[in-house]
Formats: structure tokens, sequence, C-alpha cells
């Protein structure tokens, strides 16, 4: 019923659209539209998808449910953080999910996913940065334990950040 599937260079297109989909939702407000459509097109291109997919530092993995694609997820391990102490900490630089999958406990099975594959490469831990406007997935780390540790301004353009919260899971 539900897989979880290591990415490859063969999922830039895909990974560009899931991308697309399920970053608009939540953060399609956060600016103005000219900022959110430049950020996505520069952001989620298959030519992006292609380089990051060549550094062997970014795990990329796909969920399915009932074979159809859901979501996906990015890490980065030994990632350092000026907010964190530790040095071998996964930066878990996305946990996507499209719409129409919330609520199916998929971004829990992907999150759970991610902790084990952290716990495999000897990490720390886990850190992310989540807008301080999308409850939705503040909610869903702090009852995981993240505890805030920072602020982060995430850059959409050259004229508009959005303030973030740097969120981490000791292990």
């Amino acid at each position: 019923m539900v897989q979880i599937k290591k990415a490859d260079i063969t999922h830039t297109k895909l990974l560009s659209k899931l991308s697309t989909a399920s970053f608009l939702v939540p953060h399609g407000h956060s600016a103005s539209k000219k900022d959110v459509d430049s950020y996505v097109a520069k952001s989620f291109s298959e030519e992006t998808f292609a380089k990051e997919l060549e550094n062997a530092s970014n795990k990329y993995y796909i969920i399915y449910y009932k074979d159809e694609v859901a979501g996906f997820s990015k890490g980065v391990f030994n990632s350092e953080n000026k907010d964190i102490k530790a040095t071998n900490v996964m930066l878990m630089s996305r946990l996507y999910l499209l719409e129409e999958y919330y609520g199916f406990g998929l971004g829990k099975a992907l999150f759970d996913f991610n902790v084990s594959l952290a716990k495999q490469y000897k990490q720390a831990g886990i850190w992310l940065v989540v807008w301080t406007e999308n409850a939705r997935a503040i909610d869903f780390y702090k009852k995981r334990g993240f505890k805030k540790v920072g602020d982060y301004d995430f850059k959409i353009s050259e004229t508009h950040s959005n303030p973030n919260h740097v969120l981490y899971l000791a292990f």
C-alpha cells in the first residue's frame, strides 16, 4: 500500500512536478505571484534536480500510496547549522506531499523513514526550516519532538524573504 523508493536521475521530471504542486499549496500566497513563480521556476526545474541528484550528499526518496506518487523527501547528511552544536546532523530539506494525500499518515511514514535513514548514517539528529506561517507543518514537527533552535530568512526573491523557524530533533 505504501512504498518508499530512492529517486535517481530518471526522476527529474517527476520531482519537478511534485515540488511545484506541493510547494504552492502552503507557500503560494507567501509572496507576490511573480516572486513565487520565479522561485518555483528556478528551484524546481528539471535541470536543478539533475544537478542535485548528481551530488551524493543529497538523498531523495519518493513515497507511493496505492501505486500512485504521493510526495517525496530530500535529506542532506552531515549538514551543519550555526544554531546546532552537533556536526553530524541531517538537514531534511524537503518533506513534500501532494495535498490530496494529506491525512493518510504518509507524511509520518516518510518522516519515520528519514529518521531511520539518518540513524543508519550515524547522524546525531535532524534539522529543518519551516515557514512561521505554515501551522500544519509546525504542528507536525512539534508532535515528533522537534524544538525551535533558531530563525532563518528564506529568500524567495531578491526583494522578498519569509521568516522561518529552524527546528531540531536530537536523537
